[in-house]
């Protein structure tokens, strides 16, 4: 890794660096090198070397929905920095950087008195993990929001995609499956009263403190909505609930959610998704797709 020594700080070079700090699972074993990219031209420069070395690579977001393996990940992974970390409002827009998180970017538009990313205050993640998978929570998503989003392709291109070319659907979008990375969004808001926003950040905070596990780490929803059902309540009703796999567990408190109880491994976790998927197969007929994203060597 020689090349990223002579355009990074070497604190932002980490080698075999354990990936459990970096999920909020806080499952993973060591990733071969973890860098921390600051500028667009850094990020250029790195996909280009990465590429004609022949290196995978993962650009990590805040790891709220990555399941790293327990023998880790044998290719570079890549985090935002500095200036991805930005977040403006100009007028009814705001503007931030991909590596922002998405409570820092509510909070921000809150405070400008901008209504319509109440929804995402509460979801762990960073803005450019949640316009590439549509996040979205209590009837609002990053579609109704988002107006351009601003990519680069894996040759350096910079191309700014509008909300009709990202196509986005239930936890998909043009992008999510595609070797883009995001760059920075621009969300068209609503002027609002700042006192009433926040008041409803309130009430979504204490209703996801009701009704998720919070106090474990997790990587939030485990599956995604099967069409004309709801993940959590299937496998409830497969009589699901509680159980476990080595230190992973089904919530009690929300079967849509696995979470680390007790040291888990990410084999525990990845076992405990298959029964899971397995058991609501064989009593519904219903096909579970996983939400997590798997990295790494199991």
């Amino acid at each position: 890794m020689e090349f990223f020594k002579t355009m990074l700080p070497e604190d932002h070079i980490l080698m075999d660096e354990p990936m459990d700090r970096h999920t909020t699972f806080r499952i993973g074993g060591p990733a071969r090198c973890l860098v921390t990219i600051d500028t667009v031209s850094q990020l250029a420069r790195a996909f280009s070397y990465l590429q004609k070395a022949g290196w995978d690579y993962f650009l990590l977001g805040n790891g709220s929905n990555l399941l790293v393996g327990d023998k880790g990940y044998r290719g570079v992974v890549i985090r935002l920095g500095r200036d991805f970390a930005d977040v403006s409002v100009r007028g009814d827009r705001l503007e931030a950087g991909a590596g922002a998180a998405l409570s820092a970017a509510a909070r921000t538009a809150m405070e400008a008195g901008l209504t319509g990313l109440e929804f995402a205050s509460g979801i762990p993640g960073t803005l450019g993990g949640a316009v590439r998978m549509n996040a979205g929570a209590y009837g609002g998503e990053m579609a109704q929001v988002v107006e351009e989003v601003q990519i680069m392709a894996p040759d350096g291109e910079i191309l700014t995609l509008d909300n009709e070319t990202m196509e986005f659907g239930y936890r998909t979008s043009a992008i999510r499956n595609r070797p883009y990375t995001v760059l920075s969004v621009t969300l068209r808001l609503s002027l609002g009263d700042r006192e009433q926003i926040g008041e409803v950040m309130r009430d979504l905070a204490e209703r996801r403190r009701k009704k998720q596990p919070l106090e474990y780490p997790s990587a939030g929803s485990t599956f995604r909505r099967p069409e004309g059902y709801f993940a959590g309540k299937l496998i409830m009703d497969a009589g699901l609930a509680g159980m476990r796999c080595g230190g992973a567990q089904i919530s009690e408190k929300h079967c849509g959610f696995i979470i680390n109880t007790d040291h888990a491994t990410a084999a525990d976790v990845a076992r405990l998704i298959a029964e899971t998927k397995k058991t609501v197969q064989d009593r519904f007929g219903v096909r579970l797709e996983p939400e997590v994203i798997f990295l790494g060597d199991f």
